[in-house]
């Protein structure tokens, strides 16, 4: 099928004529023609955006509310369907596929019931007469960049509370699956999205992209893809004093104690490590065990792992679908040899997978960690996870801190004085108690510290703090000249 552009509320042509293949990263077919926005296209897209603005926002948010909702709704109808589509696409597993249209879901549902809410604060003055409050405004023309490894649930995450508070958005998301923000975009057009709030440019980062960060019109930028790209981001949208939101990855540890639920640690690793192969900024790719359970714990975790399924996602005997792309399997394969050129020992996997056509590379695991390895600190993205040793709770917090990322992190224990001390002293954003590193709630911040984020979050409240500016608003009703501070006594 071919895929255009929608601008200004019409399915248009690229205007430079230009367009690129989306490919199955399972079997290699071609599922889709896509149009290529050219830099005239991005503008289009944003005056589009601009001229939709003062009537968007002038709309009472309950109004807008009730097209989320609708929205939502449809989604709902439709999950079979885009689920499937989305393994097609992208190569996850069909339960996950289906977990990732959930999330659109979830976060549609929540952002249209913030229409309600989208509260300021009231306090009382200091002087007599006189009322205080805080109330929120949209900041504009919104550029939303999205990653591909969760095509339709990142996009709704950016989409739907940046609508809801008032903005009008030019979405770009991921070369290799638009196709699921394509079909996220049709809902919130028949759902009655008025033409030209939410424009949709498709094309690689650096022209696409760039085009997008560098438009004057454009207010704010909220991305989630790698650290290189944010910092990029960052330091051109800094030129015109843009508002930025950066989700940019990490390298999230799991720590298993001496006293742990060993098998509902294993569970948790093995989903942490091989869930959408590997392929979240939320991954448990380093697993920080106690000395003394390390070699049982390694035993059954290879014993496990060894257990898994690789295959097309859309068969439901599958564990472990393909990586995305080509690229990103030639990335895994040079970290796994960089990994046992630094001396680690590869426990299991560590190639790729030659009869089946796609993208697929063995569930990876490695021993023998030293946490000043390359594979102990930056992160992969594929599904390889290093096993580290630790004598004591202490040593594996400083482990776990060892990195310039702070998104997610783990720790199994049944001890709950170890617990509330790994929520102290662990930095990341999200800590999870006898749970993975995967699976957060959309009504709950999402981001992380250190160089994961700028440290705005996505999702709950927070995600309308991403999307709107504060005014505060002073009520003087006294008749007379009050100077704060000055006529104090």
């Amino acid at each position: 099928m071919e895929y255009k552009l929608f601008i200004n509320g019409e399915w248009v042509e690229s205007s430079a004529g230009e367009s690129f293949d989306d490919i199955n990263p399972a079997t290699l077919e071609k599922i889709g023609k896509i149009h290529k926005a050219s830099d005239e296209d991005v503008k289009s897209a944003v005056d589009s955006a601009e001229d939709a603005f003062d009537s968007w926002s002038g709309t009472p948010a309950p109004q807008r509310a009730k097209i989320l909702f609708r929205a939502a709704r449809m989604l709902e109808e439709r999950k079979e369907e885009l689920s499937h589509l989305l393994t097609v696409e992208m190569g996850k597993v069909l339960k996950e596929a289906r977990g990732d249209v959930q999330e659109a879901i979830d976060m549609t549902y929540y952002a249209a019931g913030e229409g309600r809410r989208l509260f300021g604060e009231t306090t009382p003055s200091e002087l007599p007469e006189k009322f205080c409050m805080t109330l929120r405004r949209p900041i504009g023309v919104v550029g939303l960049i999205t990653p591909w490894n969760f095509p339709i649930a990142i996009p709704a995450w950016k989409i739907m509370p940046a609508l809801i508070a008032g903005n009008a958005l030019v979405l770009k998301p991921a070369s290799d699956t638009p196709i699921m923000s394509i079909e996220l975009v049709k809902i919130l057009e028949k759902a009655g999205l008025p033409k030209g709030v939410l424009n949709l440019v498709m094309g690689e980062g650096s022209k696409v992209g760039g085009a997008i960060v560098h438009n004057k019109k454009i207010r704010a930028v909220s991305f989630t893809g790698s650290l290189e790209t944010g910092k990029w981001i960052m330091s051109e949208a800094g030129k015109d004093m843009k508002k930025v939101s950066l989700e940019l990855g990490g390298k999230n540890p799991v720590i298993v104690m001496d006293d742990a639920n060993l098998d509902l640690a294993i569970d948790g690793v093995i989903w942490g490590a091989f869930g959408t192969t590997g392929q979240r900024c939320t991954a448990a790719s380093r697993v920080i065990v106690h000395e003394k359970i390390l070699p049982a714990f390694q035993k059954r975790l290879v014993e496990r792992t060894k257990k898994l399924r690789l295959g097309n996602g859309l068969d439901e005997a599958v564990d472990v679908g393909p990586v995305i792309n080509s690229s990103q399997l030639q990335k895994i394969a040079k970290y796994v040899e960089t990994g046992k050129n630094e001396g680690a020992k590869l426990a299991l996997g560590g190639k790729t997978v030659k009869p089946l056509p796609g993208y697929f590379f063995e569930p990876t695991i490695f021993t023998g960690v030293a946490p000043d390895m390359r594979i102990a600190r930056e992160e992969i993205f594929g599904p390889v996870v290093s096993l580290l040793g630790a004598g004591n709770l202490d040593e594996a917090i400083h482990i776990a801190n060892s990195v310039e990322y702070g998104l997610s992190s783990s720790i199994y224990t049944e001890n709950i004085k170890n617990a509330f001390k790994a929520i102290e002293k662990i930095e990341a954003g999200i800590t999870y108690i006898n749970a993975s590193t995967i699976g957060a709630e959309i009504h709950l911040p999402f981001g992380g510290v250190k160089s994961t984020g700028n440290g705005t979050r996505e999702g709950g409240t927070t995600a309308i703090d991403e999307f709107t500016e504060i005014k505060t608003v002073y009520v003087d009703y006294s008749g007379k000249l009050q100077k704060a501070q000055i006529d104090i006594e």
